[in-house]
């Protein structure tokens, strides 16, 4: 194993094996649904509402998709390299929102991971999310599986942009720091 990062075409093989092996996992069913009826607790306010015209009955089944392409794609750099800093490869942002939906189900996921023998890659203080055209991550996703779908890889620059949209229209309704705030007095309304 190296510690170097491979190239984009080098990881093609693995990404495409560990994505086939969750999906033929005898508990894949059961990890899908179990993520997207997660569906209820998704309230981030910065995350998936950067998608445009977000809506989460339509938006869920093609993110959770993508979230497994994402870390299908983390995990075959980790196999090459042992490295779990590499393997924190970028990922544009409502794509790794639904990561973490789907490591909330830490019992199947790990036991899929397990039998399908690969390592679940993904730590919150060391993930990227400067996810851009031409960025590792997008040229092994799009030798991997085709172009990656805009609707959720949006690069970085753009979801910052949609962020400083989405924190005025959250502060026009009282709350604050991009949802992470408000001065409601529940008991007066």
């Amino acid at each position: 194993m190296s510690a170097t990062m491979p190239t984009p075409a080098e990881v093609v093989g693995r990404a495409t094996q560990v994505m086939a092996a969750v999906m033929a996992d005898e508990e894949f069913a059961a990890f899908e649904a179990a993520t997207l009826g997660y569906s209820s607790d998704w309230q981030c306010f910065t995350g998936f509402p950067v998608i445009e015209r977000w809506n989460l009955d339509t938006d869920k089944a093609p993110l959770f998709r993508e979230g497994l392409r994402a870390l299908a794609l983390k995990a075959a750099v980790f196999d090459l390299t042992e490295d779990e800093r590499l393997a924190e490869v970028p990922v544009a942002v409502p794509v790794d929102e639904m990561t973490h939906a789907m490591i909330a189900q830490p019992q199947l996921f790990a036991r899929i991971a397990e039998r399908a023998g690969f390592a679940l890659i993904h730590q919150t203080d060391q993930e990227h999310t400067d996810y851009e055209a031409g960025c590792f991550t997008n040229l092994a996703y799009r030798l991997t599986w085709g172009e990656p779908p805009s609707r959720y890889w949006l690069p970085a620059e753009e979801v910052e942009r949609r962020l400083k949209i989405l924190t005025a229209r959250y502060a026009s309704i009282g709350l604050d720091r991009a949802g992470r705030e408000h001065d409601i007095s529940f008991s007066a309304a």
